[in-house]
């Protein structure tokens, strides 16, 4: 009772609450926050640490920036979530901070895109600086065997490689990307290799345009980094699994290497496997044991996990 007592003082204050309802809107920064508040970065972040303290906001660090966000599993998560659902959608403050909130986004979008117009001729060699990509794609094709790998979705498929792995083994393989100038690459590279069973499509990934339950297979390639909502992400490319299809997500272990936040556009330095793990329960798959391929400096991480079938109840 206690914690709740907290969590209701903590919430009982304007920009408390306004911060509340932008967190479950976003991950933002304190930066960000500001802005959209109009308030000083002191009294933001006075007001930030009552709310993480009453457990209604997490906080997690990635190098020099934090990031804070709903709570999703402390004893005040629930309070949090049905304090911000009672907030009128008509409310003339909410509306306005939402408003602020669309042109960070927005901000944020239009910066990653310019990246990846930058970037799209030679996205595999900026992809290989790291990591050899030829480890990653074995690992990969351990967790996806070829020949059980039936309809492949993509999400994120920039220039297409992971269709050009699979497409010889795919019965069909889509890949979905935001950016026009990566799918010019795609089909270019499709094309070359004479996969005719795979194909790319405009879409997003929080919106795919592919119906519920229609692959059996997903494949988020070295993407998450780059997304404002990588649960979300990972809820949607949940949607379009079959029962018994398999996701598998490829990104990197956390890590410091703030150069590729400032040079490379990565909203996100690294993942943590409790986090993902979270974010696949959510979405009603059951993870597998993490592969981990180590380099130097980034660790690359492979996270599986399958929709459970579909249980029907036997003929009486």
């Amino acid at each position: 009772m206690d914690a709740l007592l907290q969590g209701m003082r903590a919430v009982a204050e304007p920009t408390r609450l306004r911060v509340l309802a932008l967190c479950a809107h976003a991950e933002l920064t304190v930066t960000e926050l500001t802005q959209i508040l109009g308030q000083s970065q002191p009294r933001v972040s006075r007001h930030l640490k009552l709310l993480v303290d009453a457990g209604l906001l997490d906080r997690f660090r990635e190098g020099t920036w934090a990031f804070y966000r709903l709570a999703e599993q402390s004893i005040c998560a629930a309070l949090g979530r049905q304090i911000v659902d009672l907030i009128p959608p008509d409310d003339d403050v909410l509306a306005l901070d939402l408003e602020r909130l669309d042109a960070i986004k927005q901000a944020r979008a239009d910066q990653a895109a310019a990246y990846f117009r930058m970037s799209a001729p030679k996205w595999d060699e900026i992809s290989n600086f790291h990591i050899d990509e030829t480890e990653i794609e074995r690992a990969i094709q351990k967790l996806l065997p070829p020949d059980d790998i039936g309809e492949l979705l993509d999400i994120g498929t920039g220039t297409g490689r992971m269709l050009e792995l699979y497409g010889k083994s795919a019965k069909r393989a889509v890949g979905i990307d935001l950016s026009r100038e990566m799918l010019a690459v795609a089909r270019a590279n499709l094309e070359r290799a004479g996969l005719r069973n795979c194909q790319v499509r405009l879409g997003d990934i929080y919106q795919l345009p592919v119906p519920s339950g229609s692959f059996d297979s997903v494949t988020i390639h070295q993407v998450l980094h780059y997304a404002d909502a990588p649960g979300d992400a990972i809820l949607e490319a949940a949607r379009v699994l079959r029962p018994s299809g398999r996701l598998i997500v490829i990104d990197f272990a956390p890590h410091r290497e703030e150069s590729l936040r400032l040079d490379h556009a990565h909203r996100r330095l690294g993942f943590t496997d409790e986090e993902i793990a979270n974010w696949l329960n959510r979405a009603g798959l059951v993870p597998a044991a993490p592969t981990r391929l180590h380099g130097d400096p980034l660790t690359v991480c492979l996270w599986c996990a399958q929709r459970p079938e579909v249980k029907t109840e036997p003929a009486q």
